[in-house]
């Protein structure tokens, strides 16, 4: 009785096509996994590009937001020195003509007035420099801010500190120079007019790569965690971040009010070779 021979289970044939359709699975796999690659790549470009775009919008916004309000103050501070400052300067001179008729009993109130216009005048002169850009961007930061804090020592606090460590504000751009001493004005104006403060301190530590600078005041100060934050601090942060400027504030009820600013002149220096 003849037996039949059993059928071998695979041809040479079947393996190969096997293996093809292994390897062509194994490429359809790395050809989705790579679309799938590189579509997510585009997309995380787009939303990084979308991202990038409003950063820059919101920036050149600030910029704008920033140039105006330039604008507007070197306006007022040309027009305190050269049309408010000559009124009080002729009315000075009215006045000094004037006690030269004046009774005895009088001269001595007349002088008196005279002296009040005369400061008047100074404190004009004084506060024009301080809102006149150009002024500012002559004299330089330290100059600009000595001359702010000695106007505010004339004007109401009973102490005002201005230390720096170094004269070395000529590491640091023209235009943010001007930036970092809108940041001081608006701290020291808000201290002027919120905090009840008597003592103010600006305090400038130039290290190797970058400027320190310390605001203080001893006014009331405020809770943190429940105020919320004025136009002023928000306009002080705003300015901070178009020139990359760390800034930090601290306040407690009672405490006073402390802000820190870090700006990195080394780094955009180095930036702006490149």
């Amino acid at each position: 009785m003849v037996q039949a021979t059993e059928r071998p289970v695979s041809t040479e044939a079947e393996r190969e096509l096997l293996v093809y359709m292994i390897f062509a699975l194994f490429l359809i796999t790395a050809m989705v996994i790579a679309i799938a690659v590189v579509f997510q790549r585009r997309k995380n470009k787009l939303i990084e590009e979308k991202i990038k775009q409003k950063e820059t919008f919101s920036k050149e916004m600030q910029t704008i937001q920033a140039e105006v309000q330039e604008e507007t103050l070197r306006f007022i501070g040309r027009e305190l020195h050269d049309n408010v400052g000559q009124i009080l300067a002729y009315a000075n001179m009215q006045i000094q003509m004037l006690a030269k008729n004046t009774q005895d009993q009088f001269r001595e109130k007349v002088s008196n007035t005279s002296e009040t216009i005369k400061k008047g005048i100074e404190e004009v002169r004084s506060l024009s420099k301080s809102l006149n850009s150009d002024v500012i961007l002559e004299k330089g930061l330290i100059a600009t801010v000595a001359n702010e804090t000695e106007r505010l020592r004339r004007f109401k606090f009973e102490e005002v500190v201005f230390t720096y460590n170094a004269e070395k504000d000529g590491l640091i751009q023209k235009s943010h120079q001007l930036v970092l001493f809108r940041i001081i004005q608006e701290f020291l104006s808000n201290s002027l007019k919120y905090s009840e403060a008597q003592k103010v301190e600006v305090h400038f530590d130039f290290c190797p790569n970058d400027l320190k600078i310390v605001l203080k005041d001893d006014g009331r100060g405020f809770d943190m965690e429940t105020v919320e934050p004025g136009s002023g601090l928000i306009n002080m942060k705003k300015r901070a971040e178009l020139i990359n400027t760390r800034f930090t504030i601290e306040s407690a009820m009672g405490a006073g009010v402390k802000v820190e600013m870090v700006y990195p002149f080394q780094s955009i220096l180095i930036k702006d070779f490149e």
